[in-house]
């Protein structure tokens, strides 16, 4: 009887240890095809295990059925999302809740190019602002402003944005989501400082004529009666004086308000190149500001007629050898030279052989009113507007200026110019470089 029942008791242990494994087997064979979302097919699995996994079978499928739904739907509205993104001007940023990237358009790329894949990945990591990471903190607490505005400084320089946020329910519904729209306003941000040097400058430099013009005024005013007419004669020299200075300045800014202008234009016609250059030379020579200067011309004989407006071009040729008499000294030679430097473009080079210009003032020369001796170009009549006007009429010609100079071994202003108007001509601005 003992060997009966031990019989019986192994044969049951063999058939539980079967089932055990069946099951694990089964369980293996669930937990992969919920992994590879796939169906789970009765046939997958080993033997007869009851009606129970029959119905597992059938409840794990309707649900990796429904979970395949939902990601292709999912994928679907993405991809949806990124393609409307995609045409939007505007940089747009799309956040969860622990502050992980879920969207950026390529706007937000090309002003971030160093951000990288940062899908995924923290804001911290992809955007180094603090300013922004406040903002987006206010955001959350619901008590960020409309509109911000953000410096994001980086290995480039400044970036100012426009920044909006508000939150949103993310794709899936997931709460906490924030969204948020960045326009670029740099442009803006510059040419506001422009606008402000501009003022600032303006203001600055008729003060001082109009300080003076007022004070020998009053002066004139009080002691008209016991005034020698010798001091009478001198201040009303210097108020002449200082009243064409303000005249000289008030039509330099007439000049650059109409070269600036959208609807300024030019008046081309054929010019000969090398007349143009000698009469303005022979003029200069009659001029008593020339006397002990020495003035040379050399032109190319292949220099060919170009499509120009021939005052304005005058206008240049007399700016840039003004500058050069105002700061070289006596004796200095001044040499004026036109030739071939391609087959589209001539050049142009006016040298002289004075004091020359610090290597740091040179990017900044043909910025309005910048002066390298400041005292000493007021004491010479100098508006500060001449290489500016000369800047913005070669380029309202297609052309580039630029110049050359080491202290102590004089200066060249280079110039070219494009033989036929083919070539567009840059637009005038301010924030334009000369070269």
């Amino acid at each position: 009887m003992l060997l009966l029942a031990l019989i019986l008791v192994g044969a049951a242990l063999i058939v539980v240890v079967r089932r055990l494994q069946a099951h694990r087997q089964a369980v293996a064979a669930l937990r992969d095809a919920l992994v590879a979302r796939r169906a789970l097919l009765r046939e997958d699995l080993p033997g007869s295990l009851g009606p129970c996994w029959d119905e597992l079978c059938g409840t794990a499928g309707e649900l990796v059925a429904e979970v395949n739904r939902l990601d292709r739907q999912h994928s679907g509205q993405l991809a949806q999302l990124e393609a409307t993104l995609g045409a939007l001007q505007e940089a747009v940023l799309l956040i969860d809740a622990h502050n992980y990237v879920l969207l950026a358009n390529p706007a937000f790329h090309a002003i971030f190019p160093k951000a990288g894949r940062i899908l995924g990945e923290r804001l911290e990591l992809a955007l180094h602002s603090d300013a922004f990471l406040r903002h987006v903190a206010a955001v959350r607490e619901g008590k960020g402003r409309p509109r911000e505005e953000i410096e994001f400084v980086d290995s480039r320089g400044s970036t100012w944005l426009e920044v909006t946020g508000s939150p949103v329910a993310a794709l899936g519904g997931e709460r906490g989501a924030l969204l948020f729209v960045l326009h670029d306003i740099t442009r803006q941000k510059r040419l506001e400082n422009v606008r402000k040097d501009f003022v600032a400058n303006v203001s600055h430099e008729l003060r001082t004529p109009l300080a003076v013009i007022k004070g020998y005024v009053e002066t004139l005013v009080d002691s008209h009666d016991t005034m020698p007419l010798a001091d009478r004669d001198k201040f009303l020299k210097t108020i002449q004086r200082h009243a064409d200075r303000l005249n000289s300045l008030l039509e330099d800014l007439l000049v650059l308000s109409r070269l600036e202008s959208a609807q300024h234009g030019l008046a081309r016609e054929r010019v000969d190149l090398g007349r143009l250059l000698h009469d303005a030379l022979e003029d200069f020579r009659a001029r008593p500001e020339s006397a002990g200067h020495r003035l040379s011309l050399s032109v190319d004989e292949a220099v060919p007629p170009i499509l120009a407006d021939p005052l304005k071009l005058g206008q240049v040729v007399d700016n840039l050898v003004v500058n050069a008499l105002k700061y070289t000294p006596a004796g200095s030679r001044i040499a004026i030279s036109a030739r071939i430097r391609d087959a589209d473009t001539v050049e142009l080079a006016v040298r002289d052989d004075g004091p020359g210009i610090p290597e740091s003032d040179l990017p900044h020369i043909f910025e309005r009113f910048y002066r390298v001796e400041k005292g000493r170009a007021r004491e010479k009549g100098g508006t500060g507007l001449g290489l500016s006007i000369v800047k913005h009429i070669v380029q309202l010609h297609g052309g580039k200026v630029w110049a050359e100079s080491k202290p102590g071994a004089g200066t060249t202003f280079f110039l070219t110019l494009p033989i036929s108007a083919a070539k567009k001509a840059a637009p005038a601005s301010s924030a334009t470089p000369a070269s």
